[in-house]
């Protein structure tokens, strides 16, 4: 049951994108379904990978060059995902880390036990 809250969080989180950003737009809640799934799935096992190949470069830019992994797997699921579409690569790095606020905080306010 927690896991089905989070999905649905998480696609609330990125229903809300395109009112705060319009860089970003969504189609539907279908779609935003579909998106929550595949971001979970490419942060899960994409995401580590690159964290660890790119370790020197996240040292040296004292942990900030993890914004731009971030942006970079919100990107490329929208290439991916037809009905979510993002501006550009900066745009992709703010909505990440706007995206991430918003599910973190519904998740605490609503999943609170």
């Amino acid at each position: 049951m927690p896991l089905l809250a989070t999905w649905l969080i998480n696609a609330l989180a990125l229903l809300a994108l395109p009112y705060l950003m319009h860089s970003v737009k969504i189609d539907s809640f279908m779609t935003a379904l579909l998106v929550a799934v595949v971001l979970g799935f490419v942060n899960t096992i994409l995401r580590p990978i690159l964290l660890l190949l790119t370790l020197p470069v996240t040292l040296l830019s004292m942990g900030l060059f993890i914004f731009v992994i971030n942006g970079l797997m919100f990107w490329m699921v929208a290439n991916m995902i037809d009905g979510f579409h993002v501006a550009g690569f900066w745009s992709a790095v703010g909505a990440a880390l706007l995206y991430s606020v918003i599910s973190w905080t519904l998740t605490t306010l609503l999943l609170k036990k």
